[in-house]
């Protein structure tokens, strides 16, 4: 996704920054652009749509003169990819570039046009730059025009700030996606990643969710969401910067779940068009009213995003769906109609049994998709229809925002389908597309949980085993978190539809037992809430992942309460699959566990 490149205190910053775009280009971008201060104050800039090359070229005949500057690599989602819509956008005296969505775009536009304003793009980000320009000009301190520009957005965003007139000064801002300063003894850097700064720099810091920074040459000062000043650790940069790096946290999974309000940003820009609320075109090349069946086969987590994808696609869409365990695919005779279509789902592209399942459905003439998050993969290369995921690197085994970002793009695909079986009306797929938008804000609510849930996992950890219960939707996500408990910790966890618990299960209970049941406030709450009380009853520990009005009729009788933020039902399990992977990470670290390399397991099984 976009790449964010700032400097101050360099003898020239524009070719820098140019430099530092490049090493960004892995992100994919369709425009890119680039603002420098002179030392007079005079602020330029030069922008071009398509590659680096392209703004290499107008670099070479306009010149940037001054020793800060921003620059940006743009995918698009607000506006097509055109010269006018590519970062950075000015609005005197501040010059922005943003990475993320801002999903209150439209209503900050219209006041700012009501009151005078003049935008010239098509993007979300250009109200960034007129909201801080405002507050500046109503005579407010830097410090307090961010701060209240922060609290006017709404979504997922790393930015950096450029100021004419002010040639030593930059500022920085994320919530939701990754932003860094890197430090060198003559000048500072901000970049999305390390792999940007890594060259110029002799050490990192990297910005927390909330903070926002102030940079001048000699100074650096950062604060928190409530605008406390705060201190964060600069770490050295590693001789060789990888794509896959923990940066500051504690482990790669750590990482990869705080990560995932961007990569689902960036899947879902893939197939909405943010500004008009449609999906792109050509973006989902299947044409679902010709297709009277849906075959889906995957493994492991993958499994369970295809299982919460089937409840979607035969509620939207009206479309059969018959799902496989991959390794199981190939076993059952089944014949492989032309109106069919089979889907495969996999992180790496390189899973045995799914890629065996995919070359048994192409052997019997089948129509392929695939969803993969790596394009130049095995199975991508094999099927007709390739349907990406972009997560970027996930290097920890137990999968995180793949799972996410899996589950986003097939939200995607479900919406297609109901549009183009007509089960959809352009008001209903609306909805639901507005639904998905929100989702990375969603998201970014629900890590910040995580303090809540350390404290959960402490009653979840000792147990020898755990029980995880849901209906609908909810129990692919209940399978989904008993996986990753048994993965990480090492206890053994089951996961039931909660409708089965006086099938068998509920033998399992007793005082010693916790029981995670998923039950967000939906048309399916009361039933479940009538399995939590035959557990409660017999004296389980239960542990509930709901929201705001589901536990204000729960009350006392879970346990514990996992509060999340109130949800549009079609996104819900989405947003409830992160406190379970919270839940799973730290019950690994008080048991000891090897969190990024569980025992006995692999990221890509290439073995059936």
């Amino acid at each position: 996704m976009c790449g964010i490149v700032g400097v101050i205190g360099a003898r020239q910053a524009a070719p820098l920054i140019l430099d530092a775009l490049k090493r960004l280009e892995y992100r994919g971008y369709d425009s890119a652009g680039i603002a420098a201060v002179a030392g007079d104050g005079t602020m330029d800039r030069v922008r071009a749509a398509g590659k680096l090359r392209n703004l290499e070229q107008r670099l070479d005949s306009h010149p940037l003169d001054g020793g800060t500057g921003i620059g940006h690599t743009r995918w698009a989602t607000h506006g097509a990819p055109t010269d006018a819509n590519a970062h950075p956008h000015v609005a005197s005296p501040v010059a922005v570039v943003h990475n993320g969505i801002i999903e209150n775009y439209r209503a900050l536009r219209q006041k700012l046009q009501a009151e005078g304003a003049v935008l010239t793009s098509e993007t979300d980000t250009e109200t960034i730059a007129h909201i801080l320009a405002h507050e500046l000009a109503q005579g407010a301190d830097l410090k307090s025009a961010i701060e209240a520009t922060l609290s006017q957005l709404e979504g997922a965003y790393a930015l950096a700030f450029s100021f004419a007139g002010q040639p030593q000064l930059l500022a920085a801002a994320r919530f939701g996606s990754p932003l860094a300063i890197g430090l060198a003894s003559d000048m500072k850097m901000i970049g999305s990643d390390a792999i940007a700064l890594a060259p110029f720099c002799d050490e990192i810091v990297y910005l927390e969710d909330g903070d926002f920074a102030i940079l001048t040459q000699s100074r650096l000062d950062i604060y928190d969401r409530d605008g406390h000043p705060v201190e964060r650790e600069a770490v050295p940069v590693p001789m060789q910067v990888s794509l896959a790096e923990k940066g500051n946290y504690r482990h790669f999974m750590a990482k990869e779940i705080h990560e995932q309000p961007e990569v689902i940003a960036r899947t879902l820009s893939h197939y909405i068009d943010v500004g008009s609320g449609t999906l792109r075109d050509g973006a989902v090349p299947i044409d679902f009213s010709q297709i009277r069946r849906l075959s889906i086969a995957a493994c492991g987590t993958a499994y369970y995003a295809g299982l919460v994808s089937r409840y979607w696609f035969e509620r939207l869409a009206r479309l059969p769906v018959d799902l496989d365990v991959a390794s199981e695919y190939r076993y059952r005779a089944q014949a492989f109609p032309a109106d069919e279509l089979a889907l495969f789902i996999s992180q790496s592209g390189e899973t045995a049994d799914t890629l065996a399942g995919l070359r048994a459905a192409k052997a019997g003439g089948q129509q392929l998709a695939t969803v993969v998050n790596v394009p130049t993969s095995t199975m991508a290369r094999e099927a007709d229809i390739v349907l990406p995921t972009l997560a970027g690197p996930e290097i920890g085994v137990a999968s995180t925002k793949a799972f996410t970002c899996q589950l986003a793009t097939l939200a995607c695909l479900a919406v297609k389908a109901g549009i183009d079986r007509g089960t959809l009306s352009p008001l209903d797929a609306e909805g639901f597309l507005s639904a998905l938008v929100e989702l990375p804000r969603l998201v970014a609510e629900a890590v910040t949980l995580e303090h809540s849930i350390e404290r959960v996992a402490k009653l979840v950890a000792p147990a020898s085993s755990a029980l995880f219960l849901g209906r609908g939707t909810s129990f692919a996500v209940a399978m989904e978190g008993a996986l990753k408990l048994k993965e990480l910790s090492y206890i053994h966890a089951e996961a039931y539809a909660a409708g089965e618990l006086k099938h068998g299960p509920i033998a399992l209970v007793d005082e010693e037992l916790p029981v995670i049941v998923i039950a967000p406030f939906d048309d399916l709450f009361a039933k479940t809430v009538s399995n939590m009380q035959e557990v409660h009853a017999r004296g389980g520990r239960i542990i509930a992942v709901t929201d705001a009005r589901g536990a204000h009729a729960i009350g006392d009788t879970a346990e514990e309460l996992i509060v999340l933020p109130d949800v549009p039902a079609f996104v819900a399990p989405v947003v409830a699959t992160i406190p379970l992977q919270l839940l799973a990470y730290h019950a690994a670290i008080i048991n000891g566990t090897d969190v990024d390399q569980p025992r006995n397991l692999a990221k890509s099984v290439t073995v059936e």
